[in-house]
């Protein structure tokens, strides 16, 4: 039997689902709820001088491993619904974003596809952009709903519930032998790699890994909580830290990324830990190498942030935008548990 790659996987059941992730799961009306290759704003895709529609995209840092996925799919998608695509990085900073999307909005473009620096800046970024009434596709980092309904009907979220994820990290715990207490003492003690602290996902999967635990009656000691902006090499060094200092006594390494939990695992097996047999690890995105490592039994799970399902969503919203259609509020799409079981399909 011919293998297929995580992406051809995915981009077919994407396909297939893209009607009914456009319809079904549009109509919430809650608010709820990622370095590999860098790349400089000046190298930024400016393709296709024709097209029905000129959309821009405003990415927030080109050096997240997950949005580097999300990105490259997105311009995929809208290029083969004939739209001119240019697609520019933030670098992290707000300051930069906005003068990109007043760039947008000097050359009059039909979309704008935002990934927002900071969600506390969304209102400030619908404010701008509302005069021009350029319809905006906010996506990945969910702005709270208040600023969708100030711009009601251009306006729109493509992303998916980052408490699920944080649900799930959890949940990959409790379906371990030990249930995440390894030295059997009642007690399932932990650390917390963090995102950032602005982005709700990362708020999320923060609370809601742990919230999994204790509703299935588990008692839980967070032994420290490190701030590691998504990034591997800032978690390498924190984990490390923590080991040092807390030994055996840590049992999980919840992670809020994928990049962070391969900079964990490389700190781990530094320190001669074993993971499944004196820690778990747990990551979110299901990259490339965290699901390899699932697979050879060096992470206990991730969580699988489908940047084709959300892509694929992003570039039908704004399809409707650009015909004039109707378009929801909200487009979710679901994570996925990703186990030793079923990694291979991911990988």
């Amino acid at each position: 039997m011919k293998m297929i790659s995580r992406r051809d996987f995915m981009k077919a059941s994407a396909v297939v689902g893209a009607a009914g992730v456009l319809t079904a799961c549009g109509g919430s009306s809650s608010s709820t709820a990622a370095s590999s290759t860098a790349a400089s704003s000046a190298a930024a895709s400016s393709e296709a001088a024709t097209g029905s529609a000129n959309v821009g995209v405003c990415i927030y840092q080109f050096a997240d491993n997950f949005m580097t996925l999300y990105r490259t799919d997105l311009e995929e998608y809208l290029k083969d619904k004939g739209y001119a695509v240019t697609i520019v990085d933030g670098k992290n900073d707000q300051n930069t974003q906005t003068e990109q999307i007043n760039t947008f909005l000097q050359q009059g473009v039909d979309v704008l596809i935002i990934n927002p620096v900071q969600t506390t800046s969304a209102q400030t970024i619908v404010d701008t952009i509302k005069p021009s009434e350029t319809p905006i596709v906010f996506i990945n980092r969910e702005p709270e709903k208040a600023v969708l309904d100030s711009y009601a009907g251009k306006c729109c979220y493509v992303g998916a519930d980052a408490r699920q994820s944080g649900t799930y990290q959890g949940e990959l715990i409790l379906e371990t032998e030990t249930q995440g207490d390894i030295n059997g003492d009642g007690k399932i003690t932990y650390i917390m790699c963090k995102g950032d602290p602005e982005n709700i996902d990362a708020q999320y999967r923060t609370e809601y890994s742990i919230k999994a635990l204790t509703d299935a009656g588990k008692e839980v000691e967070c032994l420290y909580e490190y701030l590691d902006n998504w990034d591997q090499t800032t978690a390498q060094q924190d984990v490390a830290n923590a080991l040092a200092q807390y030994g055996e006594k840590i049992e999980v390494v919840f992670c809020n990324n994928d990049a962070m939990a391969l900079g964990a695992l490389q700190s781990i097996e530094q320190a001669g830990r074993t993971v499944g047999k004196d820690i778990y690890l747990v990551g979110v995105d299901a990259l490339k190498e965290a699901v390899q490592n699932v697979v050879d039994g060096k992470m206990t799970g991730t969580v699988l942030n489908d940047d084709v399902g959300q892509a694929t969503a992003a570039a039908e919203a704004t399809q409707l935008f650009v015909e004039g259609e109707d378009v929801e509020e909200y487009y979710w799409v679901d994570y996925v548990k990703v186990t030793t079981e079923n990694a291979a399909q991911y990988l």
